[in-house]
């Protein structure tokens, strides 16, 4: 079996899971998710846990049966204590504000740049500087703080740009002034 895949899910209380149909329905205190399962995995609840397995032992239905167990896991822990992904504007005059459900950002070109937030997400600036998106789908917060730093990520000579929280940004030496063939 798959290392992955044979770990059980821990069902907390308050949480229902519903399979039914190649869907699998988990719903908790922050909400509800839906993820479809194909027919080579199957899902069931067992006391408190919910547990896969697969039809088989193909090289695919192993990758699916590892990749199926993490979905729903995250799931899980999406309705009980969500996702969240930091991001930092770092560059003279670059900031951030809300407008309603837009995040409109100021980061040094002609105009703003308004990105709108997606249903499911909750975005919160803080200092002008620094962007906290959560929500309870994991690939949707992802991909949303993915699509905000898209906008202008951090550059290596000067750091400016959009980078996460905790991102190293690896920075290069400028134009060297002087040496071989410069003219005075």
């Amino acid at each position: 079996m798959s290392r992955i895949g044979k770990i059980p899910i821990e069902i907390p209380s308050g949480v229902k899971v519903e399979i039914k149909d190649g869907r699998v329905a988990i719903q908790g205190p922050l909400g509800k998710l839906e993820q479809h399962v194909r027919p080579e995995i199957t899902p069931k609840t067992e006391e408190n846990k919910l547990r896969v397995t697969r039809r088989g032992d193909t090289a695919r239905e192993k990758a699916l049966h590892g990749l199926y167990q993490r979905l729903l896991s995250n799931m899980v822990i999406g309705v009980t204590k969500g996702f969240e992904k930091d991001l930092q504007i770092i560059g003279v005059g670059y900031r951030a504000k809300m407008e309603g459900k837009s995040l409109v950002l100021q980061l040094g070109f002609s105009h703003p740049v308004k990105f709108p937030v997606p249903e499911g997400i909750n975005v919160a600036v803080a200092d002008n500087t620094k962007i906290n998106v959560k929500g309870i789908d994991k690939q949707l917060v992802g991909e949303v703080a993915a699509e905000i730093r898209r906008y202008y990520p951090p550059e290596p000579y000067k750091g400016k740009g959009i980078r996460y929280k905790d991102e190293y940004v690896r920075r290069k030496a400028g134009k060297a002034v002087g040496g071989k063939g410069a003219t005075k």
